[in-house]
């Protein structure tokens, strides 16, 4: 039985109807980051029975392809989530609740639903490859990794909440330092810093040295955000320990290890030991081109004004630009502020639109290809 209380009420297709149930199914099947197979066989079990060729590979992806034509297009999502429990419900609006509606799997569905929704002429004349990719919410981005070595597409959409009438363009890079600082235990009446203070004062000149790269820029992208994300100390009477986890979010132009070098300069003369994890290059794609023009006719056909986006956050993009470097954007309905948040949701009319825009975008793409764009 469907979930979904505007069934009835709704002026909506069969087939619309078809991928809102989809897109519900899948949110209701849990996926935490490395959990992510009843999703992968619920995603491959559909597309196969709406003409894909569908498998699981060995990174645990959903992978589902259509179409034989010679242009290839990756439509690459991810059908994992962060943890948090948000029952699955569609409201009396028509908005459905639950984690991952918004990040990622609206999207990635979006991506099915369109394609499976594709005419034969565009499925002859090009070759459509939708990845429900595994542990993207992980620093280990497992199914991007895996799939970047398998695939060589001329066109990359990225499924992200962009908003139905958005197109993002980039993504910042990041970083995480783990400091940990331990010192012989000693009298707080006496001379001398705590493991806590060393570890503050390290906090603090990282911050700094965040706070003065991209200063004269007007806009965040072009700079370095620092979050701590964990604190703590402790002591056992003989030792003190002070630990900290640091996230760097980097602007293009700043290398992860050129950031990382930095950090170390920065508390070189402190007693602090530094580790590194999570390095990922900023990317920015350019705006115009082959793919963005098509999206962009879409939009408008739809009655949207396109907009252009660059995020702080990272994304697949970040792990397969440097193996894919052809034209890239991320797509995806739904509004990216409510990532991780308890409130997560997705208007489902919202939904619809987008895989009526991509549809159309994705025909003209193909058709644009071979040399005959549509009007």
């Amino acid at each position: 039985m469907t979930l979904d209380p505007t069934r009835e009420a709704a002026a909506i297709t069969p087939a619309q109807q078809e991928a809102r149930d989809l897109l519900i199914e899948t949110v209701r099947i849990p996926s935490l980051s490395g959990q992510e197979g009843a999703a992968a066989q619920f995603l491959t079990q559909w597309m196969t029975a709406h003409g894909f060729t569908a498998h699981i590979d060995e990174a645990g992806n959903a992978v589902g392809e259509r179409g034989n034509g010679p242009f290839t297009v990756a439509l690459l999502g991810h059908i994992d989530t962060v943890p948090g429990d948000i029952p699955v419900r569609v409201d009396e609006a028509g908005v459905l609740h639950g984690r991952g509606s918004v990040d990622a799997k609206g999207p990635f569905c979006t991506f099915v639903a369109a394609v499976a929704a594709l005419p034969p002429e565009a499925l002859a004349l090009a070759r459509f490859v939708c990845i429900g990719a595994t542990e993207e919410e992980a620093p280990s981005s497992r199914g991007a990794r895996h799939v970047m070595h398998t695939l060589t597409p001329d066109a990359v959409l990225i499924g992200e909440p962009s908003g139905w009438a958005g197109l993002t363009l980039g993504y910042k890079g990041r970083l995480v330092a783990k400091i940990r600082v331990t010192k012989d235990n000693f009298h707080t009446a006496g001379e001398g810093s705590s493991a806590a203070d060393d570890l503050t004062e390290a906090w603090f000149r990282i911050r700094a040295w965040a706070a003065g790269v991209g200063a004269e820029s007007p806009g965040i992208f072009d700079r370095v955000q620092a979050t701590l994300q964990d604190l703590g100390a402790s002591g056992d009477g003989m030792t003190q320990t002070a630990w900290a986890s640091v996230g760097l979010r980097l602007p293009p132009g700043l290398a992860p290890y050129a950031a990382e070098e930095a950090v170390y300069a920065a508390v070189a003369d402190l007693t602090a030991d530094l580790t590194f994890t999570g390095h990922e290059s900023a990317v920015r794609h350019p705006k115009d081109n082959a793919l963005t023009r098509t999206l962009r006719t879409a939009i408008r056909a739809q009655g949207g004004t396109p907009t252009f986006k660059v995020k702080t956050g990272t994304s697949d993009m970040n792990v397969v630009a440097e193996l894919w470097p052809v034209p890239t954007l991320a797509y995806g309905p739904g509004d990216s502020s409510l990532d991780h948040t308890p409130e997560e949701r997705l208007d489902l009319a919202e939904y619809d639109r987008a895989v009526v825009v991509l549809t159309d975008a994705l025909t003209r793409l193909a058709q644009g290809a071979a040399g005959s764009p549509l009007p």
